[in-house]
Order: C-alpha cells, then structure tokens, then sequence
C-alpha cells in the first residue's frame, strides 16, 4: 500500500487526493474529517485528523474577515456537523491564530443551537420536559456537549449576548451540569447583568413548560455577584458603597422590581424568597418604590391567607417615603397593604399639605420616618387605651346592676349616691320656678307667692 514497493501506490494516491481535491475547501475539509469519527484512533495516527483540522481552522478565519460567499456567517453552518471533540479542536486552533472573540462567539452559538436545539432554542418548552429523566443517555450526552461548550466560551464578555448565556445557564440547571459549569455561566452573567431583561430573567426563573418556579438562587447569586461589583467600582472611584447609585445599578433596579412582579404571582414564592431577592438591590439605588410597591401589591393578592405580622414583613422591603403621589393614593385606599404602611401613605401626604411643599421636594427622610414611627405609636397606644376604657366601662355597668336582674320581672332601680345628691341639690336651686327675688327667701321653702303688682305714677 505504500511507495516501498511501488509508486503510485494506495496511500501516495490518498495523499494527493487530499492534498489536492478535499482539502482545498472549507467544506470539502469538513467533509474529510467528518468521516475521521468513524476510523479513530487511525486517523489520529495517520495525523489526517490534525491536518483536517489545521486547514479547517484557517480557512474559517479567512471567512470571518473576509466572507466569500452569502450570508457572511455560512462557515459557522458547516462546522455543526463535527462532533463535539473536532470542534473543541478547531476552535483551539482558530484561537491560537488570533481570531476574535466575536468570531469565535458566532461559531460557538450556531454549535450550540444546532446541538442542543430542544433546550436552548425551544423557549415553548415543547422540546423538553422536566420530568424527563437527566440520567438518559441523550441527557448524559447533552450534558458533556454544554460543559465542553462552556469550557470553550472566550474571555471577551461582550462577546456573547445575555440571553444566550440565561439560555445555557438554564440548560445547565436542567441537566444538572457540573457546578463549575454553571458558576462559570453565572460570572460572566453577573458582569453584564446591566443589560439584562426581565425575559432574560423569567427563563432562569421557570421549567420548561412555564408551569411551576425552577431557580430562584441562580438569579439571586446573579444579581448579588453585579451589586458587589458596583460597589467595588463605587470604592475604587472614593464613593460610598452604601450609596451605590450609577445609571447601571439603577437600570438593574428597575429590572429586578419588574421581574418580582411577574413571579409573585405563584404560591410557592415564600415571603424570605421575595424579601431577599429585593433586598438584594440597596434602597438608596431606587429613586422611586412605585414597581416595588406594585410587585408586593401583586404578593398580597396572590397570597390572601397572610396575617398582619406576615403583611408588614412583605412590605418592609418598601419605603412609603420614596411612593409617587398616585402610588400613595391607591396604598392609602388598598385594604391588602397593613394599617402601619396605609398611615405611612396618609401622614406623609397631610405633611406635604401642612408645609405646603411640592411634589419634588422631599423632607427630611430621617425626621419624617421617625415622626411616622413615632405616630404609628401613638396610634397602636390610642387603640389599646380605648380598649381598656370600654372594658371598664362595661365592669362599672355591671356592678351597678341589682342583684335581682336575673328575675323574670325587672326590678326598680336602687338609687345610687349621686342620683340623690343630684336630687337634693336640685330642690335647693333658688331658680327652680323662676323667681329671681333672693330677698323674701326664708330659713325653709323660698316665698312662691306671685308679687303684686305695683303701679308707678310720675306725678
């Protein structure tokens, strides 16, 4: 078969051929490869797999800067019918010759799309069910194709779009990936968190067939892991870190706010759960506590057996101060929220109308949440004095009561102390029947005869 006998023998002929027809092309050098996974290790030892791969990843790079053809990206196409382990390799072999990080992030979302397609790109959950068992050989097989593709992911990280990686990391939960595989997904997540949506976040949150809540602690890890960047970057330009208020911080606020508005919704959202996710964001990054106010809105309605203790938990995480006036409008007239916020709502604005102040301008946050405070109080006291006031008055009414009141017939009524005295007192009254005369008045009864009448002359 070789040149040790003859030439033009079989593997001269196969050299050439490769050389000079397969090899020439991108897709006739995936075509050659491709047919390498079914004569390893051969092949390996034959080094045509090292030479498929070598002119495979130079001609991508070549397409990526400059494209012969149409769409631009075509080349990424033809590389999805490798498996796994070549394109590990070609993706290695692109990198070492400088390609970019773009270039490879395009390559690598096309593998993934087409590779694991009922769980990346299937957002209907028609694809997959998570009650299929994640120990089939299927799974196995799609769980070290998404760990291999996450191990491959470039440092760049612009280079992927968020949605993608909420995608994978979605995938990595579902098939219950190595927790290096989903710690890493989780970092490079939490470094661009400011450009992440509330969709973005909803598909980490739910199963596949949006029926019940999935992850909750990916998504707090996320945001928690983007808070103490901020942070970080507010002490390393002399800020405060407890006044972390950047136009980044501010956005994932808001984002946060909405996303707790859309999963307070179901039942099995305890109240820790809900607290720690908004607790996560500082107070002093929310202009404005209306979103928040209305995701605990949404709470307490979907949670209608929560006691009081329970309701004023919820709403802790929420500054009555920070509400608009339409939010403190319909907190003042919603029977869900309780009484201590309702107060809150109403004090706040019958201070603005007493100082005659604008709607834009705040008072002192800390003197009027003491004075808030400090009426709730005062309240809660009036409540509890008026109770035990009208439970003394009921004990006096029964101690005055006669002791034959459980007779058939209702006795007279005893007379008590003051009842007489006030009718003594009222037979001294010297203006019982009207005289004003205190002249004629006697040692007994006063004189009640009629005066005569006099009459007077001028003359």
């Amino acid at each position: 078969m070789t040149d040790k006998y003859c030439e033009g023998n079989l593997a001269g002929r196969t050299e050439d051929f490769l050389s000079q027809v397969a090899l020439t092309s991108l897709s006739g050098a995936l075509v050659v490869l491709k047919s390498c996974e079914d004569l390893l290790p051969m092949a390996e030892d034959l080094r045509i797999v090292h030479k498929c791969v070598e002119i495979t990843s130079a001609k991508a790079c070549v397409e990526a800067n400059f494209p012969s053809r149409s769409p631009p990206n075509w080349w990424t196409e033809e590389l999805t019918i490798l498996d796994i382990r070549f394109f590990e390799r070609i993706i290695a072999s692109m990198k070492s010759r400088g390609a970019k990080g773009l270039t490879l992030a395009s390559a690598i979302i096309t593998y993934t799309e087409r590779s694991l397609r009922d769980l990346v790109r299937d957002h209907s959950g028609n694809g997959a069910r998570s009650s299929e068992s994640t120990d089939s050989d299927v799974r196995i097989r799609q769980r070290e194709i998404l760990e291999s593709i996450v191990g491959l992911l470039p440092s760049e990280k612009s280079a992927f779009p968020i949605n993608f990686l909420c995608c994978l990391l979605r995938t990595a939960i579902f098939l219950r990936a190595d927790s290096r595989c989903k710690s890493e997904l989780e970092k490079r997540i939490s470094s661009i968190t400011e450009h992440v949506t509330v969709d973005d976040l909803l598909v980490l949150s739910f199963t596949y067939d949006g029926e019940r809540l999935f992850d909750l602690e990916s998504v707090r890890r996320i945001i928690s892991g983007f808070v103490e960047k901020e942070k970080g970057v507010a002490v390393f330009n002399a800020g405060d870190f407890k006044e972390v208020c950047s136009t980044p911080m501010q956005r994932v606020a808001k984002t946060v706010d909405a996303y707790l508005g859309e999963i307070a919704t179901y039942g099995e959202l305890s109240i820790s759960k809900f607290n720690g996710i908004a607790n996560l964001v500082p107070k002093a990054t929310r202009k404005v506590d209306d979103d928040l106010y209305r995701a605990i809105d949404i709470y307490l309605k979907a949670h209608p057996n929560l006691d009081e203790i329970e309701r004023e938990k919820v709403c802790s995480v929420m500054d009555p101060l920070k509400l608009s006036y339409e939010a403190r409008v319909h907190a003042s007239q919603n029977k869900r929220l309780p009484v201590q916020i309702v107060l809150h709502a109403l004090y706040y604005d019958q201070l603005k109308l007493r100082s005659g102040a604008e709607d834009h301008k705040t008072p002192d946050a800390v003197t009027t949440r003491n004075q808030l405070q400090a009426d709730v109080s005062l309240v809660k006291e009036n409540e509890a004095l008026r109770t035990e006031l009208l439970k003394m008055k009921m004990y006096i009414q029964d101690i005055q009561k006669p002791a034959g009141t459980t007779s058939s017939k209702p006795s007279a009524r005893k007379p008590t102390f003051f009842s007489s005295m006030s009718k003594t007192l009222g037979k001294l009254n010297p203006f019982k029947h009207g005289s004003k005369d205190t002249l004629n008045m006697d040692d007994g009864m006063p004189d009640l005869t009629k005066p005569r009448r006099r009459r007077f002359s001028i003359s």
